[in-house]
């Protein structure tokens, strides 16, 4: 589905300010998988997910998408290829423009051509995706809505265009633990509802840990890990050596294991966590 071969970018080439961004980056995602993409702020996580509906041209390498090289097709190609990528950046509330929820959300399936009733339908069943109810909000002003509420009406936006690959870029960034708990949570639904392949880029190593099938690590614009969950958080000592964590639970079950020997160390969920200590404490 998601083929990245290759691909460096380096910003200022050539100048005083030259930046190498990605270096050599090599990557494929299956249809439907849910990638969690982590890395300190200039790991190139922004760069990488900037170059998967071609807003960047790569200084060398490319990106296919369903076998189609995204950076060797023309303009009328390149824009049916980006409405199967829908990005989400960081704040997309900010995004927001028009004077009603509805008219915000079929914005994009409108730009597409579409035929009215389609885009209303599809701006409809978008809205609702995200756990809003439409006859409440759809005739509402957007800046009349709850910082949360707005984040979802932006994300409809991007939902309403129907892409193959939704990729969000830190999408809870400054909310609350209940918006974000349930932005995090609705993003969770689209997956297994839609079976749409997601991107996922987090700081927290215990969202990721929780909702992701895979796991691609940054470090100074290279590809460090790119596995499950279990296999990339048995690296704490190599993650610890680029600056980052493991979840808080995965190094209690370490402590843990010291005490009871047989207790499993590839956790990484709360949930599981407690199952785990279950058992081991019934068998003691």
């Amino acid at each position: 589905m998601l083929e990245i071969k290759h691909l460096d970018h380096i910003y200022s080439q050539n100048s005083p300010f030259e930046f190498h961004a990605l270096k050599d980056i090599n990557i494929a995602i299956e249809s439907g998988e849910f990638v969690g993409i982590i890395g300190h702020t200039g790991s190139g996580k922004s760069t990488l997910i900037q170059h998967l509906n071609a807003l960047l041209e790569p200084t060398s390498g490319t990106v296919v998408v369903d076998g189609v090289d995204l950076f060797k097709v023309d303009k009328k190609d390149l824009f049916t290829l980006r409405q199967k990528v829908g990005l989400v950046f960081q704040y997309p509330e900010h995004q927001l423009f028009e004077e009603t929820v509805f008219k915000d959300v079929c914005f994009g399936p409108r730009n597409m051509g579409l035929e009215e009733a389609e885009i209303e339908k599809r701006a409809k069943e978008a809205i609702e995706l995200t756990g809003l109810d439409f006859e409440t909000i759809k005739d509402k002003s957007p800046f009349e809505l709850s910082g949360g509420q707005m984040r979802r009406v932006a994300i409809a936006g991007v939902l309403a265009m129907e892409p193959a690959v939704l990729i969000l870029d830190e999408p809870t960034a400054g909310l609350d633990p209940r918006g974000r708990d349930e932005i995090l949570g609705q993003i969770q639904k689209l997956h297994r509802e839609k079976h749409m392949t997601v991107l996922l880029v987090s700081h927290s190593m215990e969202d990721v840990g929780k909702l992701v099938n895979k796991i691609l690590v940054m470090y100074q614009g290279e590809l460090v890990f790119y596995d499950t969950p279990a296999k990339v958080f048995k690296e704490i000592e190599k993650l610890e050596a680029i600056g980052l964590a493991v979840p808080e639970v995965t190094y209690l079950m370490r402590k843990l294991r010291k005490h009871y020997p047989d207790i499993r160390e590839d956790i990484f969920t709360v949930e599981a966590a407690r199952k785990e200590i279950e058992r081991v404490v019934k068998h003691a």
